[in-house]
């Protein structure tokens, strides 16, 4: 088979690394790619959002399947664009990616649907939310920009004086774009926060191996929010009874619901979900894989995947047996000093013959550019590292070992990725 992967990250090329273990993949291209992706794609100067120029390839080399990666195109209906040329696509179309795309739409498909959450209210109008923070809310609350805002677009907020900034910087000064144009107030949830990805076939689900992600900057989960600063899998908090209760009261009913509105999903939903003291809520969907948690969960999963891409396209993921390894993974991100607020490009980095032909090691590219044969930092959160372990700690002590045999003059990480797990125990 020929496979197209779309995007350009971590997760991309996460993606990638499983493919190329599929002996059913016999040539790869991924559009753009990263400099680390081209060491098993082909890469191809196409923009994600460049749905002619990519539908118009995959016609041009008989593309067998596209992998669509990134969260923008799948919301912009880039699914859709492919079946419509009648090209073979994995991924949720635009009227089912809107799970994402919309908060909003999120929330009130949880509360109709009955599937936990938080309580919330939706505006459009900042004077009538700055009316709702002064009369009903409770301090501590979350604002959520509508849309899509790369991670980005939530803001907890401990006073009234908070509130009303984060206010006028998602509704009116436009902080997060068109993505503030409405905005979900939500009270605030407390408890271990969990992902779990899943694979979904329009009606079937199967769920993925756990993981947790660390989201601030700083150590200590303090600093601003970033796209994820490392993860880790499984994670421990996530017990049998807790997954019990998610298949049947989260991850069936919302995959029931959006069939039930005429929305079927196919691809991977991911649930964010908060483990509360009354029990699971879901705290986001996701319409595809995390980033950086496919780092981790990829890496651990026994299946050939695309066979169960595959299954989810035709609506046979019945006949699927998901199985991963019983061992644990961690990555570290180590991203460009100054992220996510401003940091240098272009710059070199060494040590990645280091990984060379060593198992359960893996250096995943995001933001990297190939220049005059040498690897350069190209973005904010430049690499994943990830390592494999027989338990959580052993693959903690693994994957910051393999941190260290990377250099770069600015390079950034954090020193407390999966700490939780000392608390576990």
């Amino acid at each position: 088979m020929k496979v197209l992967i779309v995007g350009s990250g971590g997760r991309e090329h996460a993606i990638a690394a499983s493919v190329a273990k599929s002996p059913k993949a016999e040539k790869i291209y991924c559009a753009p790619g990263n400099a680390g992706i081209q060491e098993i794609a082909e890469c191809v100067p196409i923009g994600a959002m460049e749905f002619e120029k990519l539908t118009g390839f995959a016609k041009k080399e008989n593309i067998d399947l596209t992998i669509i990666g990134m969260d923008d195109p799948l919301v912009g209906g880039i699914v859709d664009a492919f079946e419509a040329e009648g090209l073979r696509v994995f991924g949720p179309r635009k009227n089912a990616a809107i799970l994402e795309g919309s908060k909003a739409f999120s929330k009130d498909l949880m509360k109709k649907y009955r599937i936990p959450t938080a309580a919330y209210e939706n505006f459009t109008d900042p004077a009538a939310a700055l009316g709702y923070l002064e009369t009903k809310a409770e301090f501590p609350i979350v604002l959520k920009a509508d849309g899509l805002a790369l991670g980005k677009g939530v803001l907890i907020c401990s006073t009234l004086e908070e509130a009303k900034a984060g206010v006028k910087e998602i509704m009116e000064d436009k902080k997060f774009g068109s993505a503030g144009n409405t905005m979900v107030i939500e009270e605030y949830m407390t408890g271990r926060e969990v992902s779990v990805l899943t694979f979904v076939d329009g009606k079937t689900i199967k769920p993925m191996t756990s993981a947790q992600d660390h989201k601030r900057a700083g150590d200590g989960d303090t600093g601003l929010n970033t796209g994820g600063m490392g993860t880790f899998s499984p994670s421990p908090f996530y017990t049998e009874d807790i997954d019990a209760f998610c298949r049947k009261y989260i991850y069936q009913p919302t995959v029931d619901a959006m069939a039930a509105e005429g929305r079927p999903f196919k691809g991977v939903i991911f649930f964010g979900l908060m483990l509360t003291p009354d029990g699971p809520k879901v705290l986001e969907y996701n319409a595809r894989f995390g980033d950086p948690e496919a780092q981790v969960v990829l890496p651990r999963m026994k299946n050939d995947i695309i066979e169960v891409m595959e299954a989810c396209i035709d609506g046979t993921l019945d006949q699927i047996d998901l199985q991963f390894e019983d061992n644990a993974a961690v990555c570290v991100v180590l991203a460009s000093e100054g992220y996510p607020v401003k940091y240098e490009k272009g710059i070199e980095m060494f040590g990645f013959e280091n990984f060379q032909d060593k198992d359960g090691y893996y250096c995943f590219h995001a933001g990297t550019a190939r220049k005059d044969g040498k690897y350069v930092t190209n973005g904010g959160r430049v690499l994943g590292i990830t390592a494999k372990g027989s338990d959580l700690k052993q693959a903690r002590k693994n994957a910051y070992e393999a941190a260290e045999w990377i250099t770069f003059a600015n390079k950034y990480m954090r020193h407390d990725i999966g700490k939780a797990i000392d608390e576990a125990e």
